[in-house]
């Protein structure tokens, strides 16, 4: 008798302790899927002029197929559920009606229609002491429109790789100050919107790459002083202008989260701040909805 409780006992405990394993295991599991789990690419759905559309793509695709959006080709990503979707980049002078997508795969070719909808966007008056970054001299023309080509190009890079992350790391930490899509006036005289985002940091703030990256492109330029270009992937190029320090070159590879310069005034500013573009199939977009800071 007394082995036999002795026996139950023994499996009684064993039991007992299989089972607060299979629960720390389980727990340890469930944290770990979560952490793993992505935010949902939906959160990305902004479909404004200088917005982002997620749209979903018809039948059923052994490979992410083709697409073009205004002959440009388009990041294509599997969701949550496994389904291909674009990610379109939007211009800021989108109109606002029904635009198409082309897919494409080896057996056929289909159109995709979406709707843009409406966004209005705030204005900016802004005083810059060095009148030759609001006029500039002829010469100054010459070298802006060498550096607009060098930047365009940049901007129409479409490599092989997909990007690491979709949402993006913020590239310092500190308040926004201009938003994305300012009508701005520089010293009274009307300008292009803005076409990034603002944070209003000190010189000297490093600059941390928001996801895995190529440096393709840096520079000192006329208006954004020293910069750097990131090329994410398939389309997802991010710029990084006013820099007081570049920390990398032409062809390196960064991962996230690496110092890529540190914050400065350089080029046409009227104070120390980074300014952040981000671009998706050569359409300049709205860095905040790629942070969660969108503001509708």
């Amino acid at each position: 008798m007394e082995r036999s409780l002795l026996i139950n006992a023994s499996i009684i405990d064993h039991m007992r302790k299989l089972a607060l394993n299979c629960l720390a295991l389980w727990v340890i599991g469930f944290f770990t899927l979560a952490h793993a789990t992505p935010p949902s690419l939906q959160a990305l759905h902004h479909p404004v002029p200088g917005g982002v559309a997620i749209v979903a793509l018809p039948g059923t695709y052994r490979n992410a197929p083709e697409v073009t959006y205004q002959t440009k080709p388009v990041l294509v990503v599997a969701n949550e559920r496994q389904q291909w979707v674009a990610v379109v980049g939007l211009p800021l002078d989108i109109p606002l009606n029904t635009q198409v997508l082309l897919v494409k795969n080896t057996q056929s070719a289909t159109e995709v229609r979406f709707e843009v909808i409406d966004k209005k966007y705030r204005e900016q008056r802004i005083t810059v002491n060095n009148s030759r970054h609001v006029n500039p001299l002829p010469d100054d023309m010459t070298r802006i429109t060498h550096e607009l080509t060098l930047q365009n190009k940049a901007y129409q890079q479409f490599s092989a790789n997909l990007p690491s992350n979709l949402i993006l790391d913020p590239p310092v930490k500190g308040p926004l100050s201009s938003p994305f899509g300012l009508k701005r006036f520089f010293n009274g005289e009307p300008r292009a919107p803005h076409s990034g985002l603002d944070f209003a940091v000190p010189t000297g703030t490093p600059v941390h790459a928001p996801a895995a990256g190529k440096v393709l492109l840096t520079g000192d330029y006329f208006f954004n002083g020293n910069t750097v270009f990131l090329d994410h992937g398939r389309g997802l190029i991010t710029m990084y202008c006013h820099l007081s320090v570049i920390d990398v070159q032409v062809g390196d590879i960064l991962t996230r989260g690496q110092v890529l310069g540190k914050v400065g005034a350089t080029g046409r500013v009227t104070g120390a701040h980074l300014h952040w573009n981000v671009s998706l199939n050569d359409a300049r977009i709205d860095p905040a909805i790629f942070i969660g800071q969108f503001k509708p």
